[in-house]
């Protein structure tokens, strides 16, 4: 007598062909790649040309902002007069400052030109926000002294740094011992937009009190 086996392999399924059976391979489905969404597109190209971090969550933010201001209209079905709509508001009824309009400008340039592909003429009809004059707060040798003279630790060693060698907020906080090349006092950082570039420290005006934090 002869048997048929039957067990039904990996990836196959039984078929009844010409009255016998006969084993016929399963066809897999095909997978279908999904186009990006829209600010996931915006993110991957801020990333991909490195742009830091605050820029790619301010753009995000601005790009988002834009589109729920027109009902969720996508962009690519919006254009010059929209722009100037969204931006006027902002100057007219939220009454933002100039920096901040021209960084949501910005964004949305940034959304057509290097995502869309879409090239944005003149935008005309804006309301402008007004630049506002503001004297700049600077405090005196002695205020300085004062403030350092309350400060201990990673504290007190920020505020030297940001203070002496003009590092900016997130600078101070991503700095690491290797940044730093003790022979000539150096700090090496790159800002965005901007080449690897070094800025003295006066790092030896510490003395003994720098080598104390850097054993922590």
């Amino acid at each position: 007598m002869n048997y048929v086996n039957t067990h039904k392999p990996t990836n196959r399924t039984l078929a009844v062909i010409d009255g016998g059976l006969n084993l016929k391979a399963s066809v897999e489905p095909l997978m279908t790649t999904q186009k990006p969404r829209l600010l996931d597109q915006v993110t991957q190209a801020i990333r991909t040309r490195h742009y830091s971090y605050k820029t790619e969550e301010s753009y995000v933010h601005w790009i988002r902002r834009f589109i729920f201001f027109h009902n969720k209209r996508h962009p690519d079905e919006m254009g010059e007069k929209e722009i100037a709509q969204f931006l006027s508001r902002l100057a007219s009824e939220l009454h933002v400052s100039a920096s901040t309009q021209n960084q949501a400008l910005n964004a949305i340039l940034f959304l057509y030109r290097e995502v869309l592909r879409k090239e944005i003429g003149y935008v005309d009809g804006v309301v402008r926000a007004k630049n506002s004059r503001r004297l700049p707060v600077v405090l005196t040798k002695e205020e300085v002294k004062t403030v350092l003279g309350r400060l201990s630790g990673a504290p007190w060693l920020m505020s030297i740094l940001l203070y002496g060698a003009g590092l900016r907020l997130m600078e101070c906080c991503r700095l690491r011992v290797k940044d730093i090349d003790f022979s000539q006092i150096i700090y090496w950082f790159e800002r965005a937009k901007e080449t690897k570039t070094g800025i003295p420290c006066f790092l030896r005006l510490l003395g003994s009190r720098f080598s104390d934090i850097l054993k922590w």
